[in-house]
């Protein structure tokens, strides 16, 4: 069967398989576990991962892939739920409650919407006990970014309010077929089960992410003036003088409850 990659579905296939061999290790699957694999592809992880647990669904958005797949004995032997289905439009809570426990979910996530398929599994992260993930190099930096950090944003700040999240390697471009113009990174990001931060309502800490955020180079008195007044933020004991990125995300969760408490300014 001839193999026609889409450029639309960002699809690059993993071609080393020393790469591969690290990529399992790192994933570390038992066989009691419930494994859910993200945009299989031709299964350069697919079919190393089984001869640990054969408990995966894997769910693949391209029907040309789904087909090959469901035609391979080894797939069909060891009974390996193929999906066909837009990873946005699927509900992992069919899979929690099937199988009563939480799930790990791995996969090479296409580089054109891996931060939209991050925020779309944030539904479901108490159903999740953890995720590694392939993605572009700069999006993992911008996950695992700190305070002070250039990188640090919004997408820091989401992400590790909810998750323990930490890079595990660099893949360079010529680990893929057709050669992405980008480098990657392998990222390990699991929900917290007893969260750290205190937050009493994430809409009111998005809307001062958002702004700040939009007014990186302003000092919080400037870029929040609607919100707090100088005052408030001595009050609060945040530096009314440093900018949205050196603000860490337990201050920004201060802000918030201190917002919904005021909240008469929205």
């Amino acid at each position: 069967m001839k193999i026609i990659l889409k450029k639309k579905y960002g699809q690059h296939i993993l071609t080393n398989k020393k790469i591969i061999k690290k990529i399992i290790s790192f994933i570390n699957p038992k066989y009691y576990q419930i494994m859910v694999e993200i945009g299989p592809g031709l299964g350069a992880l697919t079919f190393p991962i089984i001869k640990y647990n054969k408990n995966l669904s894997i769910i693949e958005i391209d029907k040309h892939f789904v087909n090959i797949l469901k035609k391979n004995k080894i797939l069909i032997n060891a009974n390996i739920n193929i999906i066909l289905n837009n990873i946005l439009d699927f509900n992992f809570l069919v899979l929690a409650k099937k199988y009563k426990k939480r799930i790990r979910i791995f996969g090479s996530l296409p580089y054109n919407i891996s931060i939209e398929v991050i925020f779309y599994l944030f539904r479901y992260l108490k159903n999740i006990k953890d995720m590694h993930f392939i993605m572009q190099k700069e999006v993992v930096n911008r996950l695992i970014a700190y305070p002070g950090r250039k990188n640090y944003g919004c997408l820091s700040i989401i992400t590790q309010l909810f998750c323990k999240i930490r890079s595990l390697m660099e893949i360079k471009a010529s680990n893929f077929f057709p050669k992405p113009k980008i480098m990657s990174n392998m990222v390990y990001i699991r929900p917290y089960i007893n969260n750290p931060y205190n937050l009493n309502n994430i809409f009111f800490l998005k809307k001062i992410v958002k702004q700040a955020f939009s007014m990186r180079r302003k000092i919080l008195r400037n870029s929040l003036i609607n919100l707090f007044s100088e005052e408030e933020l001595d009050y609060l004991g945040i530096d009314y003088k440093i900018r949205a990125e050196n603000v860490s995300i337990s201050e920004y969760c201060q802000l918030a409850n201190w917002l919904e408490l005021n909240n008469k300014r929205l």
